[in-house]
């Protein structure tokens, strides 16, 4: 079962809620983050990504830019930019697009749940990333973005969610990105709590390193209160619980910085020991085992040509695995995807457009568009307990910063 409780949201005021509320904090450079908050001051950047106030080429130290953070938390409730619920509730946010949408339930859920396994993970974490994280929690006393988890739809919720949308929303408005962002507000929730029981699981789709650094905080704080109870807030961490079926991913694309001393005629000749290449006009493959190859001004389409001696597991068949597997270990030497500093990451939404920008501009040599994990994928990796390769899944839309925040 999964255990949930509402909580009081510390959250933008209706007028302000569409330039308050920002983009996750790990999903745009730096120079981005100057833009934004140049352009908007009120922007919750300002409390994530704090160190885009210091001068640009500066190195400030952690704890500057965390106390940062926390002054400009303190002035946007002072000024009254963040108001505070008076009642406990549970949220229900809907993410929209053109083509798409998908609507879940805010609230909290247990850190027990998440240690114990109830809240299954895909990915690891980097500890330096997680320390990030930790420290910021731990300096604002708040958790400034929800982690982002999929269930197994009931019949039960359905109907609530349905029953909800029906209301008046608290917020309504698109963001420039091109989302519609709509949330209620129940502070009848002890039904959503009953609901939520039925659920045995819940996975996390976006935000392993937010989870793992509530985790830390909780037992920092466990540590620090000879009091503790176990119902303290910091035992809980606050979410997005969208069903599974109703959520979309898009494909987390690769760049490399160099061919490992290959020429690119040697590259391609290693690449075919494995893979049928075919030039083409097709930047996205358009099913698994296909992978996209941009390289000199060209697009090739790599077909994987291997034949499995055994069923591959659900890990072997990730089309993010083949490329490791099949090209960036044994031809490019990249064994460590979350650290080699040759490998990039570029996330679905910036379209093939970024991944030629950054080929033709040279900080990279050659780009590889894949096939996106399907949700399907990711239920079955994370039911075996197995760990996906890093940034295997771009969920998009992304839910919004600073909209829903909750106070330890």
């Amino acid at each position: 079962m999964a255990v949930i409780r509402p909580f009081k949201a510390l959250r933008p005021t209706l007028e302000k809620a569409k330039q308050v509320a920002c983009v996750p904090y790990d999903v745009v450079y730096e120079s981005e983050v100057r833009r934004f908050i140049e352009s908007n001051p009120i922007s919750f950047l300002r409390v994530t990504r704090a160190e885009a106030e210091f001068p640009e080429g500066s190195d400030p130290a952690p704890s500057e830019v965390f106390s940062r953070a926390k002054k400009n938390l303190d002035e946007f409730i002072e000024k009254e930019l963040l108001v505070r619920d008076e009642q406990p509730a549970i949220y229900v946010y809907r993410l929209a697009v053109e083509g798409h949408s998908q609507t879940g339930v805010v609230a909290c859920c247990s850190i027990d749940e998440y240690e114990t396994g109830h809240i299954k993970k895909h990915e690891k974490t980097r500890p330096d990333k997680v320390q990030d994280r930790t420290d910021h929690m731990l300096a604002l006393e708040a958790q400034t973005g929800l982690i982002f988890l999929a269930f197994r739809n009931t019949a039960r919720i359905h109907h609530l969610i349905g029953d909800t949308v029906k209301e008046r929303p608290l917020y309504n408005f698109h963001c420039k990105e091109g989302a519609a962002h709509t949330v209620w507000r129940d502070t009848d929730t002890a039904k959503w709590i009953a609901a939520f029981e039925e659920v045995p699981s819940l996975y996390i789709a976006d935000g392993h390193h937010r989870a793992e650094s509530s985790a830390n905080v909780r037992r920092i704080l466990k540590e620090k209160n000879p009091d503790h109870t176990g119902d303290e807030n910091y035992n809980f961490v606050v979410v997005g619980m969208y069903p599974a079926e109703y959520l979309r991913i898009l494909a987390y694309n690769r760049v490399v910085k160099d061919l490992n001393g290959l020429t690119e005629e040697e590259f391609l000749e290693k690449l075919g020991d494995n893979f049928v290449i075919q030039e083409t006009g097709e930047k996205e493959p358009h099913d698994h085992g296909s992978i996209c190859l941009y390289m000199g001004g060209k697009w090739r389409k790599l077909r994987f040509a291997v034949e499995y001696i055994r069923e591959p597991d659900p890990i072997e068949r990730l089309d993010v695995s083949i490329l490791q597997d099949h090209v960036l270990s044994p031809i490019l030497g990249i064994e460590d995807p979350r650290t080699d500093p040759r490998l990039g990451f570029v996330g679905g939404n910036r379209g093939t457009e970024e991944l030629e920008r950054s080929v033709d501009s040279g900080d990279a040599v050659a780009a590889f568009s894949l096939f996106p994990t399907t949700m399907q994928d990711l239920l079955d990796v994370s039911d075996t307990g197995e760990i996906m390769p890093p940034k295997s899944t771009w969920f998009d839309p992304k839910l919004k910063d600073g909209l829903l925040v909750y106070e330890l």
